[in-house]
C-alpha cells in the first residue's frame, strides 16, 4: 500500500511503492513520500506519536537525523554542539555502541548486549520521570558518531527493551541504506532485526530530492487520525521514476556485490596501511560504509583531530579524492564513496591515504 499527498494517483507512484516495499521484510510494507532525509525523520517522529500517544525519545550519543527543529531535537550532533541549546527534556541519550574507543570491546561476544542497557536505563530514566518512551531512534550503523558498525546483538536487545516499554523502534537508513553495506539492501538486517519505522533519503534518488517512509500497516492505520499528511511535491511523478531508476540500477549493475567486493578491497588496504602508520588506530566498517579512526597513541587511544583534518585535505588538494572527517572526536575519517567505485578508484584512494598519512606525520 502506499501514502501520498497526490490526490489523483500516477502509475509511477503505485509502481515505485511496490518496489519499494519489496526489498523490505514483512511487515513493513506501507511508504509515504518526502522531498528530504529530514522530512522523512520529522514524519517519522510523527508516526511514533500517533502510535504510541507518547513523545519521549531515546536517540544515541552524537546522533545526527536532519535539520527540521523537531529532528534537531532528537541529534546530540547538533543540540550538544556549537550553537546547540543542550538535550531537550524529552529526549534521553544512550551510549555510543563503540566496541573500539567504549568501555566494552569487540573481541568481548556480549558487547552489543552489554552496550544496549544503556537504552534500558535511559528508559527506564523516561518511566522513572512517569512517562512513556515513545521510540527509539538510531542509525542502523553511525556514521556522525564516526563510522561505527554496530556490535552483533546491540539492535535485538535495545529494540526488545524499547518495545516492551510500548515504544516503537525507528532505524535511520539515510547514511547506509539501498546497499551500501554489501550484505543486504539495509543494513539493520545485518543485525538480525525489523525495527517498526524506517527512514530513507540520499541515495534513494542519486542526488534527486526524494525521500521515504516506510512502516507496517498498524502503524499507519494509527496516523490516519483525520489531520492528513500533506506535501506538495512528494510522490510526484518524476521524483517516482527516479527512485524507480534507482532501484533498477542497483539491480542491473550488481551493486550489493560490487559494494561487498570494493568494501574487502578497502578494508584489506586500510589494514595493511595500518600496519605501516602508527597513526590508525582502528579500521572498521562493512562494505562501502568505512571508518578510520587516527589517534596519537595506540596505547590511550588519544585523538588525532588536527592529523584527520589534514589528511582529508592533503588528498582533496593532492589526489583529488574526497573524504571527509566526523566522530566525537573529530578524529575520524569516513569513507563512503559512490557504489559504483572501480577497483582502480579504490587502489588510486589507497594510495592517496598512504601519501597524505605520510606526509601529515612529518608536518604535524
Amino acid at each position: 500500500s502506499t501514502q501520498s499527498t497526490w490526490g489523483y494517483l500516477h502509475p509511477n507512484l503505485v509502481q515505485y511503492a511496490k518496489r519499494l516495499a519489496e526489498t523490505f521484510p514483512a511487515p513493513l510494507e506501507v511508504c509515504f513520500f518526502c522531498c528530504s532525509g529530514s522530512e522523512a525523520a520529522d514524519l517519522a517522529l510523527r508516526l511514533a506519536y500517533c502510535a504510541t500517544n507518547h513523545t519521549d525519545v531515546v536517540v544515541v550519543d552524537h546522533a545526527y537525523h536532519g535539520h527540521t527543529q523537531s529532528i534537531i531535537e532528537l541529534s546530540p550532533y547538533k543540540f550538544n554542539g556549537p550553537g546547540g541549546k543542550g538535550c531537550p527534556p524529552h529526549v534521553q541519550i544512550a551510549d555510543i555502541p563503540d566496541g573500539y574507543r567504549g568501555i566494552y570491546k569487540y573481541d568481548d561476544p556480549l558487547c552489543g548486549e552489554r552496550y544496549a542497557h544503556s537504552v534500558e536505563e535511559r528508559v527506564r530514566a523516561i518511566q522513572n520521570s512517569g512517562r512513556s518512551v515513545a521510540a527509539f531512534f538510531c542509525e542502523s550503523a553511525l556514521g556522525c558518531g564516526g563510522q561505527v558498525f554496530l556490535p552483533p546483538g546491540y539492535l535485538a536487545a535495545a529494540y526488545a527493551t524499547v518495545r516492551a516499554a510500548g515504544g516503537v523502534c525507528v532505524a535511520d537508513e539515510v547514511q547506509n541504506g539501498f546497499g551500501r553495506v554489501g550484505s543486504s539492501m539495509w543494513a539493520f538486517e545485518s543485525q538480525n532485526v525489523v525495527p517498526d519505522i524506517v527512514i530513507l533519503g540520499k541515495p534513494i534518488g542519486n542526488g534527486y530530492p526524494l525521500a521515504a517512509v516506510v512502516t507496517t500497516p498498524a502503524i499507519a492505520a494509527a496516523f490516519h487520525n483525520g489531520m492528513e499528511y500533506f506535501n506538495t511535491f512528494a510522490g510526484n511523478a518524476v521524483s517516482m521514476a527516479i527512485g524507480l531508476a534507482v532501484l533498477d540500477t542497483i539491480r542491473d549493475e550488481h551493486l550489493l556485490d560490487n559494494a561487498t567486493a570494493r568494501g574487502l578491497q578497502f578494508l584489506s588496504g586500510l589494514r595493511a596501511l595500518q600496519e605501516k602508520h602508527t597513526l590508525i588506530g582502528d579500521v572498521r566498517g562493512k562494505g562501502l560504509f568505512v571508518g578510520v579512526e587516527l589517534v596519537l597513541d595506540r596505547r590511550t587511544l588519544t585523538p588525532a583531530p588536527e592529523q584527520a583534518s589534514a589528511v582529508a585535505e592533503h588528498m582533496k588538494t593532492h589526489s583529488r579524492v574526497l573524504v571527509s572527517t566526523d566522530g566525537p572526536h573529530r578524529n575520524v575519517l569516513k569513507i563512503k564513496p559512490p557504489m559504483v567505485i572501480s577497483a582502480a578508484d579504490v587502489e588510486l584512494a589507497l594510495v592517496a591515504l598512504d601519501r597524505a598519512l605520510q606526509e601529515c606525520a612529518t608536518e604535524l
